[in-house]
């Protein structure tokens, strides 16, 4: 099954108001740009969106903010360099947060991919991020339950990809992309090269086309930290 798409703006055309987003990327390390900003050029709004963090600078997730399109973010880490995006809407009330400690988020994502409801985790014992969730002990110990996080779609960054959507990722811009690509009902990959399938050796298959519905090629991709160095707004 052929699973590329012409361009980003194809591949994003049906994400609507209201969906549920996971953003691959551990701040500019496999976030996928392109598609992010394929999606602000559609604008639908009312959106949750999943990441590692709350967007930087004006551009990405950030851009999203700024055009009013994200009702909620669920992340580990909504502070950066440069925050104004999300720090002003938060402040202003325009904005939801769920804060997730980093480990307990990605394994949220893995449950949501592994058919797993819930889990139990020391970490957030203890703290306000534990108020209202159900606490358990094993052991001797005080555990915290966590939910899966499951998502309408996934957009996510790879290096290269087949027509058959199997995905392999660059070094550290593997981060939470796997993950995210089994937790969505809908998986949207930018590569920078598409290949035929079978040129991606099967031992280095990282995502398997399986949990991939759409694939588009960026040549060469942007880089969130060039964007920003360079005063880059995305509007």
């Amino acid at each position: 099954m052929d699973k590329t798409v012409k361009n980003t703006a194809d591949a994003v055309k049906d994400i609507g108001d209201g969906a549920t987003i996971m953003i691959g990327g551990f701040g500019g390390s496999g976030a996928p740009i392109e598609l992010i900003h394929a999606l602000i050029d559609r604008r639908p709004t009312g959106l949750t969106v999943i990441n590692n963090n709350a967007g930087n600078g004006r551009i990405g997730i950030a851009a999203m903010i700024d055009a009013g399109m994200v009702r909620k973010m669920i992340c580990s880490f909504p502070r950066s360099s440069d925050p104004r995006a999300f720090t002003d809407r938060y402040l202003a009330g325009e904005i939801e947060l769920e804060l997730v400690p980093q480990g307990t988020l990605a394994e949220r994502i893995r449950a949501g991919g592994a058919g797993i409801p819930a889990f139990y985790t020391p970490t957030a014992y203890g703290t306000e991020l534990a108020e209202g969730k159900p606490i358990a002990e094993f052991d001797g110990r005080h555990y915290v339950q966590e939910r899966w996080l499951k998502a309408d779609f996934a957009i996510v960054k790879a290096y290269l990809g087949d027509r058959h959507g199997n995905l392999t990722y660059n070094k550290a811009g593997r981060n939470f992309n796997p993950l995210m690509c089994m937790a969505a009902t809908t998986t949207i990959a930018q590569v920078s090269r598409i290949v035929a399938p079978g040129e991606i050796d099967p031992e280095h298959v990282v995502t398997p086309g399986l949990f991939v519905n759409r694939i588009a090629e960026v040549e060469h991709p942007q880089q969130e930290e060039d964007l920003i160095r360079a005063g880059v707004s995305y509007a």
